[in-house]
């Protein structure tokens, strides 16, 4: 957001303290009058500063390309490109728009500085300079770039971390996970009541430690936002992979998996990661929520434009209420998980929101006592249709 140069809102978060301590910084001058140039040098020098100058636009831009700078001080009135038509430019190049600029002017008519901050400046100050301001304006901007650049480094940070959790940590608990469940039903077999108690902790701890991991992932999809990256994808292929990773589990409910997937592969548009997270999602509540001795359902077929994956059960399905409630973030269904496992999921409000993200349409039915049947509804490519 701009900031009028008499507004003191950002600035009063930063104490007198904080805005000595800015680390000298590269600053662009840019002035067809050489003394002014020299007079904020001067100033600005004695600080630590690095002084670039720059007569016209063409020059700055020249000077922009070899190097960026911390902060711009832009002349406002300029012959030939004038210090709007150069804020614009650089406001409109993606390498250069986050350098904040201070407009310099020697006059403090109104609509000109409306222009100015309009362009995309974050100050403006008039000439001549009162050299006390001058700096106060400058450390402040500062600070604040300084501010955004630990921000965006946190944020790149988190990022590198939601990866870690998706495609190393998220694997690695699933394998304890999935031998856990073996151990424990292997384990059965021992008259040994303390060996039993030990490897269903491990089942359960790992299970709860795999269900935060996809909540956090989800969550953070649905706060910050995931890039989407859609690509083909044989949604069978897809379905398929993530009923072998739950097979063991069903098996131990007693559970029977059909899948009905058409010999012709169904392409659709979507991001491997989250369509993987949605499948995973929507098969481990089915398995979860179902009765020992029931069967699950997976189909996938081709609608027109969209390519479908249905995942059916016989569990208790949604009451009334539950149907109202579904989809909202962080609402509590009615069902509960029938063979002790971690009750911890994505939710559906988060699953809905990455089926959408990926352009499609998430819709459910179901009887209450009657079981459930989602839908998946993801577009398929142009050319395959």
């Amino acid at each position: 957001m701009n900031a009028h140069h008499h507004e003191t809102g950002p600035a009063t978060k930063l104490t007198h303290s904080s805005l000595n301590e800015i680390a000298p910084a590269r600053i662009l001058v840019v002035d067809d009058q050489p003394t002014n140039i020299q007079v904020v040098g001067s100033v600005l020098g004695k600080l630590g500063h690095e002084i670039i100058p720059a007569a016209d636009g063409p020059t700055a831009f020249k000077r922009l390309a070899l190097r960026k700078p911390d902060l711009i001080l832009l002349d406002m009135l300029m012959p030939g490109m004038g210090g709007h038509e150069v804020c614009l430019q650089i406001m409109g190049n993606p390498e250069w728009k986050d350098i904040p600029v201070i407009f310099l002017s020697a006059s403090d008519d109104k609509d000109f500085i409306v222009r100015a901050l309009d362009a995309g400046a974050v100050d403006y100050i008039t000439k001549p300079f009162n050299q006390a301001e001058l700096v106060s304006r400058v450390r402040t901007q500062l600070a604040l770039k300084a501010a955004r650049d630990q921000l965006k480094q946190l944020a790149e940070d988190k990022d590198e971390l939601v990866g870690i959790l998706t495609h190393d940590l998220k694997n690695y608990l699933g394998g304890i996970n999935m031998s856990a469940e073996l151990l424990r039903g292997h384990v059965q077999k021992f008259n040994d009541d303390r060996l039993k108690l030990l490897a269903e902790n491990i089942f359960r701890s790992s299970g709860l430690s795999l269900a935060f991991v996809k909540e956090f992932l989800a969550n953070a999809a649905a706060d910050y936002g995931l890039i989407m990256k859609p690509v083909a994808l044989n949604l069978a292929d897809v379905a398929a992979f993530v009923i072998q990773q739950y097979q063991e589990a069903a098996q131990r409910k007693q559970l029977v998996i059909q899948s009905n997937f058409p010999a012709q592969a169904v392409t659709v548009l979507a991001d491997a990661s989250a369509l993987d997270q949605v499948l995973d999602n929507l098969v481990s509540n089915a398995i979860k929520f179902s009765p020992p001795g029931k069967q699950l359902f997976l189909t996938v077929q081709s609608t027109g434009h969209f390519g479908e994956c249905i995942i059916r059960d016989e569990g208790p399905g949604f009451t009334m209420e539950d149907k109202t409630r579904m989809f909202r973030r962080y609402g509590r269904l009615s069902a509960r998980p029938t063979g002790g496992e971690a009750s911890t999921g994505l939710g559906l409000s988060i699953v809905r929101k990455l089926v959408q993200d990926m352009n499609g349409e998430l819709s459910c039915e179901s009887i209450h006592g009657n079981g459930a049947t989602f839908t998946v509804r993801l577009p398929r490519p142009i050319s395959n249709n």
